[in-house]
């Protein structure tokens, strides 16, 4: 079905779209969202639609209901315009077309999982915004995931006012989902006037930039200065072992979360098994690709034969959250940029490729703290890297409304 036969508009095609089929779930009439049309992955269920998370393991499975988030849309006047194409159960960006469908004016916005943030590099790699909201603010029954504490679903857009508002109507308690915390952001039209007097960078994080990201990134430092900011230095104790962290927990709670998939419902089954248990091991064996695949098998290990080694890695994960919360406490702001210049568009050909493309991102998801990519700002060899702000948690709105303002007066050349 092309695209223009329900969106109305010509420059996407299939290729975008692995599933489109908006009449099915009409929106409420009125609502702050109404005629607004944003793209889910295909990890997030919709009722009656196929929801294969992009992997063999969920070959033929149908969504029995609407995630929360879905069901919110919908009251709110939005439109689900379809999914998009996805990496195999949204980890990293391998095939994803969420930002070239917002970018490509196919839909107003996507919501995209963020778990080593894919949000903020997509909004990158496409000049456009990326948002990560607080851990534990927006439900996620009905998302099929993979690492629990540290993925979210962020919204990528054209500007900040259309995050806003679809924060506004997908935020909030569920008592269908246990995780959420008892404190909300309040999603309220971003202030323009929104300031922030001092921006914190952490060295640690610019280790890894060759000399021409390094002075794109300066560059952005100056113009967040002309705005009225102080920017100041904040060394973090355990920040290089971020992606060890990230890596350890991700990866042992997607081989738990991963467990489910059995073959017995729906999935990929294996031809040929001589009993249960065979046809278990030879389904799962056949259903991962190799990516996530490796990723689970080091998270089986960390499960079973080096449980210890897990433990570690928590309570580092305790000690960073602290740290950057205390540089939150003494300034406004955390800068730093999004991504990496010439990041290959081949898919990863494994878990360390596929951290090496995300290594600027993973700060927030280990912190659970809302982190936004703001484009226009930090530059490279033609490349747009994405200013990545993070901000204290529950902050949201006031991370949302300062990035509105820089974003506005950088179009106006301060």
């Amino acid at each position: 079905m092309p695209v223009s036969d329900t969106l109305g508009v010509s420059v996407v095609n299939e290729d975008t779209f692995s599933f489109l089929n908006p009449a099915s779930h009409a929106p409420a009439p009125e609502g702050p969202l109404a005629d607004s049309q944003i793209a889910v992955q295909a990890n997030l269920c919709v009722q009656g639609w196929p929801a294969n998370a992009g992997s063999r393991a969920l070959e033929n499975f149908t969504a029995l209901e609407d995630a929360t988030v879905v069901e919110r849309l919908h009251s709110a006047g939005a439109s689900i315009a379809g999914f998009t194409r996805t990496s195999e159960l949204a980890f990293g960006l391998d095939g994803d077309t969420s930002a070239a469908a917002v970018a490509s004016s196919a839909c107003d916005a996507a919501l995209v999982t963020d778990t080593i943030g894919e949000s903020r590099v997509a909004a990158a790699q496409a000049r456009l915004f990326g948002f990560k909201p607080t851990a534990g603010t927006i439900s996620r029954y009905g998302l099929i995931g993979l690492v629990p504490s540290m993925e979210c679903l962020g919204v990528v857009a054209r500007d900040v006012t259309t995050i806003a508002g679809i924060l506004r109507a997908i935020s909030g308690p569920d008592e269908r989902d246990f995780s959420l915390g008892g404190e909300f952001p309040d999603f309220s039209a971003p202030d323009a006037a929104t300031d922030t007097k001092t921006i914190a960078v952490i060295p640690q994080s610019l280790a890894g930039l060759d000399p021409e990201e390094r002075d794109a990134f300066e560059s952005a430092l100056v113009v967040l200065r002309k705005a009225g900011a102080r920017t100041t230095e904040a060394p973090v104790e355990d920040y290089d072992l971020l992606r060890t962290v990230h890596q350890a927990i991700g990866s042992t709670e997607a081989s738990s979360s991963a467990g489910k998939y059995d073959s017995v419902r729906y999935g990929h089954r294996a031809a040929k098994a001589d009993d249960w248990n065979e046809m278990y091991l030879k389904s799962r064996e056949e259903s991962f690709g190799p990516l996530v695949k490796s990723f689970l098998f080091q998270g089986a290990y960390f499960q079973f034969e080096n449980y210890s080694a897990f433990e570690n890695a928590c309570r580092i994960r305790r000690r960073l959250v602290e740290a950057l919360n205390k540089v939150l406490s003494e300034s406004g702001l955390i800068a730093l940029p999004t991504r990496k210049k010439n990041v290959p568009s081949d898919p990863a050909e494994s878990v360390s490729q596929v951290y090496d493309r995300f290594a600027l991102t993973l700060a927030a998801n280990v912190a659970g703290l809302p982190a936004i990519s703001v484009p226009g700002f930090v530059k490279a060899d033609g490349e747009d890297l994405g200013l990545q702000l993070v901000a204290s948690r529950l902050q949201d709105n006031r991370l949302l409304g300062y990035a509105a303002r820089i974003a506005t007066m950088h179009r106006g050349d301060l």
